[in-house]
């Protein structure tokens, strides 16, 4: 079996772990090495010494290797050269495999901001592909990852970031929730009973 390599690219400290814990952790369970890079320290949301800290609480859940930071403040990631280079000088560090990312179409102007510059960033990545999160739009998956057996750990991931668990703008709803019912929903369109789902921007099937 050949080890793939991962690069889950994120705006903010718990955004993979809502997108793609699942499936992080399913690769890394059975040897295959994942990388995270996180354009901000999530300052809007909370004091960003404790994002951090979070984030790599939650790395350790998941087995990924490496962090890869970049020092944008957070609601002001803008597409351009210079964010195009970050992203490009780490996929060349990496020589990844499979590259995630946010969903182009999203509310949130990072989440935004980054899906263009991570499309322009990977011209030449065989194996690209969007995730959804919680202010995703319009987003119609051709993608699923069957993560049944590894919902608990993706939970536990999301939970190793308390400070941002009630914050999802829905009354009486956490983060927490939130993931679940959005697994269990696209469980359900993939006939399991969790799922991640992504929409794919080039994915080669290789026999």
């Amino acid at each position: 079996m050949k080890l793939m390599k991962i690069l889950a690219v994120g705006a903010h400290p718990d955004d993979i772990e809502f997108g793609c814990g699942g499936t992080l952790f399913k690769y890394t369970a059975k040897g295959h090495r994942a990388y995270l890079m996180i354009m901000t320290r999530g300052d809007q949301g909370g004091k960003p010494e404790v994002r951090a800290r979070e984030q790599t609480d939650s790395q350790a859940i998941l087995g990924v290797e490496h962090i890869f930071w970049s020092d944008y403040q957070d609601t002001k990631l803008v597409v351009d050269k210079e964010m195009i280079n970050k992203i490009e000088a780490v996929i060349a560090q990496v020589n990844p495999d499979f590259i995630l990312t946010h969903f182009p179409y999203d509310t949130h102007q990072d989440h935004r901001h980054l899906a263009q510059a991570t499309i322009s960033a990977t011209r030449y990545i065989q194996n690209v592909m969007f995730f959804e999160g919680p202010t995703t739009q319009n987003f119609t998956p051709n993608v699923y990852v069957d993560i049944s057996a590894e919902l608990k750990t993706k939970i536990e991931a999301l939970m190793a970031h308390p400070s941002q668990i009630g914050k999802t703008n829905i009354e009486d709803m956490s983060i927490v929730e939130l993931a679940r019912s959005t697994a269990n929903f696209r469980g359900i369109q993939g006939r399991v009973k969790y799922a991640e789902a992504f929409s794919s921007l080039r994915l080669f099937i290789n026999v």
